[in-house]
């Protein structure tokens, strides 16, 4: 390295020069106290030279640290707790997922199934579990539904065979002891007091079937807030509704009576008429036939919540008629489906559970020698009779109960898709968990806020 000899640090002198015989520069007479002042024209002065990084071999971190760590060490990351309101990182709501394990139960925006209390989870209900549902019924408390099923098929069953008994003996008796050429007058005349006789045994059959669909509605209800009531209760609860679920189905079987009625006479008159007007009655008797049929599907759809409105909201006739008529609105063909696929299963299995029996039945009958006299010979079929009677009732019974569970499934859900039934569900189970036994009937609440008929509105609201 050479040095410029011509070079003097701003503000110093040189001895050195001087004593060498060099003339110093011209900026050498400037006082020493004098800060050099650098001219625009004159390149600024070269920076501090900078020493090159060593070379590493390629890939290797300065200096070496072990693989995976970073220079300088960090230490490891702690995210911040996250504040109220907010959602830990990694969290979707709705999924209770965390990247790689589930939410602990109390995380901020974990997903949680609805409650379920008892047969039927709190929530809008599918398909599915409409169709298992009445089952569930049957089989979570046999004796309230099972029991009652058996018990008023067994009641139908004892009065008929005691009336239609007692005036088959009695007019048995009167051929007997006819005379002869008075015998045909007066079979004549039993046969219509046996018709008339058998009345009594359907109205009865009616009253116990329309009973035991409301026994069925309360226990269906009841179950879905997870209560399991006794036989003796559901009958209390259900039996002020009895004479109202009497009047719906005179009124709807009158209906029924008098379009037949009407259609029936129509076509007699024109078959009366002869000639061309024959075809005619037959033409229309297809068609009102098929109309008929038609409508009745129709409208037993669109009011077959009527018995359940009337047991678990205490209306009329009438609103319980409006109230089942909007319900189905929107939802005719899922109700229709449900209804008619438990009413195939059901009848399916009876059928093959009964049918057997029957044919045996019939063929131990023909086996009978019809000039014995023995008592011997009439054992078997007597066996197969009662047999007969046994299944017969106890299918029935479990088709009864299955088939009413439904609609009262039906009726619980179309509540909760169109008015917030399962929102009213969940406060009742909730106040009865914390111990307040004073919280309303949740099927008396509509979602509205209107107070459902017979239920008495909240002081200060509009309707008190």
């Amino acid at each position: 390295m050479t040095n410029d000899d011509n070079w003097q640090a701003p503000g110093g002198s040189t001895p050195s020069a001087s004593a060498a015989g060099h003339n110093p520069p011209p900026s050498a007479a400037a006082p020493q106290s004098q800060t050099p002042q650098w001219q625009s024209d004159q390149p600024f002065p070269p920076p501090f030279p900078q020493q090159p990084a060593p070379q590493q071999p390629y890939g290797q971190q300065y200096p070496p640290q072990p693989y995976g760590q970073q220079y300088p060490p960090q230490p490891p990351y702690a995210p911040a707790p996250p504040q109220q309101g907010q959602m830990p990182p990694g969290q979707f709501p709705g999924y209770g997922q965390q990247h790689g394990g589930p939410f602990p139960p109390d995380a901020p925006g974990a997903w949680t199934p609805p409650p379920k209390p008892g047969l039927i989870p709190l929530r809008p209900l599918g398909f599915g579990t409409l169709l298992g549902a009445p089952f569930l019924t049957l089989k979570r408390n046999p004796k309230a539904t099972f029991g009652s099923a058996l018990l008023v098929q067994a009641i139908t069953v004892v009065v008929s065979l005691v009336v239609l008994g007692i005036i088959t003996f009695f007019v048995i008796g009167r051929i007997t002891s006819a005379a002869p050429e008075d015998q045909e007058a007066v079979a004549a005349g039993g046969l219509v007091a046996i018709l008339i006789g058998s009345i009594v045994p359907f109205l009865v059959g009616i009253g116990a079937t329309v009973f035991l669909q409301g026994v069925i509605v309360t226990e269906a209800a009841r179950s879905t807030l997870g209560e399991k009531l006794t036989l003796r209760e559901t009958w209390k609860a259900t039996w002020p509704r009895l004479g109202r679920l009497l009047l719906w189905t005179l009124l709807a079987g009158g209906a029924v009576t008098v379009a037949v009625a009407i259609v029936v006479g129509i076509v007699w008159m024109l078959v009366a008429l002869g000639g061309g007007f024959i075809a005619a009655g037959v033409i229309l008797a297809i068609l009102a036939g098929l109309a008929i049929l038609a409508l009745a599907i129709w409208l037993g759809v669109k009011f077959s919540l009527v018995p359940s409105i009337l047991v678990l909201e205490r209306t009329g006739v009438i609103e319980a008629a409006r109230r089942s008529w909007r319900l189905t609105d929107g939802y005719f063909w899922r109700t229709l489906g449900v209804q008619y696929l438990i009413a195939f299963i059901v009848g399916t299995v009876s059928q093959v559970v009964v049918t057997p029996i029957s044919l045996l039945y019939t063929v131990a009958l023909g086996l009978i020698d019809p000039t014995a006299s023995t008592a011997e010979d009439w054992i078997a079929p007597a066996l197969l009779y009662v047999a007969l009677i046994i299944v017969t009732l106890l299918v029935a019974s479990v088709t009864s109960v299955v088939q009413s569970a439904t609609i009262a499934f039906i009726y619980i859900d179309l509540r909760m898709r169109k008015e917030g039934l399962d929102l009213e569900l969940i406060r009742f189970v909730e106040a009865r968990q914390s111990g307040d036994a004073s919280a309303p009937d949740p099927y008396l609440v509509q979602a509205s806020g209107r107070p459902a008929p017979g239920m008495a509105a909240p002081a200060g609201s509009p309707w008190a």
